[in-house]
């Protein structure tokens, strides 16, 4: 496996640590398999990040980098929807609630579905029990926070537990890729399937909203 040259040596050392720290893990790959993947010498790992630590923590900043630009897609996404809607008003192009969440899954779904790598990367990074994986699971999670704030004021209403909405919210997102090899054979699609993911988004926007037990829209 290689990484493409169009990509600078920086990229191509990010891109293919990317791809073997999902498949490996952090411990089991060495930055010289890093460097042979990307078709560049091992002493280019320390010229660009310092040590393999430094590498992960580059790849860490570009999948940070991806979900937040998926999240600006959002941003978009509902202003389009509430444009639509209202064309005209003070809060033409802010997005409703509804909208705010529909975007939100809709470039999630879309950004977890497409991307295997993203996924199996978080799955690693996420169960490997280090002080790594526990930060970036709180970025994670400020995130997430900074989310069901603008989920709420879009809502009109604050969620019902501050504390534990965030983890919530993340358990429903992350929860699927991190079970992806279990729940796979218990269902009859492929998970990540854009029918399966738009129906599993639109689930998890009926639970934000209404609770497990809450009347159908």
């Amino acid at each position: 496996m290689t990484v493409s040259s169009d990509l600078t040596g920086r990229a191509r050392l990010r891109e293919a640590a990317l791809r073997l720290f999902a498949e490996r893990g952090f411990e089991a790959t060495s930055a010289r398999a890093v460097a042979a993947a990307a078709g560049l010498s091992p002493a280019l790992v320390i010229h660009h990040f310092g040590s393999k630590e430094g590498l992960r923590a580059a790849v860490d900043e570009e999948v940070l980098g991806r979900i937040g630009a998926a999240l600006r897609d959002a941003d978009a996404l509902a202003g389009e929807g509430a444009e639509a809607g209202t064309g005209t008003g003070a809060g033409a192009g802010a997005g409703t609630g509804a909208d705010v969440m529909a975007a939100v899954g809709a470039v999630s779904a879309r950004m977890f579905g497409a991307d295997p790598v993203l996924r199996g990367y978080l799955r690693r990074v996420l169960q490997e029990e280090s002080a790594a994986s526990a930060a970036l699971f709180a970025r994670l999670l400020r995130g997430a926070r900074a989310e069901l704030d603008r989920l709420a004021a879009a809502e009109g209403a604050d969620a019902t537990d501050a504390r534990w909405a965030p983890f919530q919210m993340l358990c429903l997102i992350l929860g699927p890729l991190l079970l992806e090899p279990v729940m796979q054979p218990n269902l009859d699609q492929p998970m990540f399937d854009p029918q399966v993911l738009a129906s599993r988004s639109a689930a998890n926007q009926h639970l934000l909203r209404h609770g497990l037990f809450g009347p159908r829209p």
